[in-house]
């Protein structure tokens, strides 16, 4: 079998990374977080937008447009047909890029949730175990729940990730195994992401004559940041053409540990500088942190991994 993409879904995976490249490059991202941070410390300014939003509407219509909610829907319903393997690659260059906003949830809600095929809808999702809830401000409707319930705002490590505790609790069950597959695929657009910007800047910064990447700590960090993070995409990618519930959630584990590790270590790569609020690094860090915990956390996914583990050997056992 051959799981390297076909040269379709690399057009599809280059298309995604121009329009987000044009539409969410880091001007708009820094912009994004300092309009979090400011509506959050009351220094936003009148701008006739709501300066603590996490989703940008507009964004949100243009992705709906480019067939990013809809892909896995099919033709006869006004989607684009194709399957999980693409919706990885999607998702892989949306992490990548930070795209802010319940995505997973709102992709799963095409052909549930009228306008969320087409990004006229923002949907967001239990999708962190209760009571919290994500982007809650935000949706028009909650995946799994009869109405958008009120919640409490509270703080969120991440700017962008606008948090709300509530009473009510959905059900999201049937969506866990997709929604902590793509999620994985936005952990592994993070991890891919942190190693270009350690790569980088340990061949532009110099110390003691020399470029901080011929010291041999700094290319062992990143050399593990790569390894972690190609892992990482084996594992994703497998998961999204076999759809094992199993390989799903080692897919999950492994992405989030290449993402939240990544973080770490570009980082420390960076040095004085990965600490400043200047640099991107914390913003995927932050990130990294809240999806761990979206979906399937690591102690789930090592319970079921477990759990099958343990039912082969019964099996073997009993034959």
């Amino acid at each position: 079998m051959d799981f390297q993409p076909t040269e379709d879904q690399q057009d599809l995976r280059a298309g995604v990374r121009g329009l987000l490249a044009g539409r969410y490059g880091r001007e708009a991202l820094r912009a994004s977080v300092d309009a979090a941070t400011g509506a959050a410390t009351g220094a936003g300014t009148d701008t006739g937008t709501d300066p603590g939003a996490g989703v940008d509407r507009a964004l949100w219509r243009e992705l709906g447009e480019a067939g990013f909610f809809a892909l896995r829907l099919p033709e006869s319903e006004g989607g684009v047909g194709l399957g999980l393997p693409e919706a990885v690659l999607v998702f892989e260059e949306a992490g990548r890029a930070l795209v802010p906003g319940p995505l997973v949830a709102t992709h799963l809600a095409a052909g549930v949730v009228p306008g969320a095929a087409a990004g006229t809808a923002v949907v967001t999702a239990f999708d962190l175990g209760g009571p919290l809830v994500a982007h809650l401000g935000d949706a028009d409707a909650v995946l799994g729940a009869a109405a958008v319930p009120a919640g409490e705002p509270v703080r969120s490590v991440d700017p962008l990730t606008p948090l709300h505790r509530v009473a009510a609790v959905g059900d999201v069950s049937a969506y866990r195994d997709t929604g902590a597959l793509l999620t994985a695929a936005l952990q592994l657009g993070c991890a891919l992401r942190t190693v270009e910007l350690a790569v980088r800047y340990a061949g532009e910064r110099e110390q003691f004559g020399q470029p901080i990447g011929a010291f041999q700590a700094v290319k062992h960090l990143c050399a593990r940041m790569l390894v972690r993070a190609e892992v990482a995409r084996t594992a994703v990618y497998a998961a999204a053409v076999t759809g094992d519930p199993g390989e799903v959630a080692a897919a999950k584990l492994l992405a989030d540990e290449a993402a939240v590790r990544g973080a770490r270590d570009c980082l420390q790569v960076h040095g004085g500088m990965g600490f400043t609020w200047e640099a991107d690094v914390h913003l995927h860090l932050k990130r990294a942190w809240v999806r761990a915990e979206q979906w399937r956390t690591a102690a789930q996914a090592e319970e079921l991994l477990a759990e099958e583990l343990l039912g082969g050997e019964l099996h073997g056992s009993a034959g």
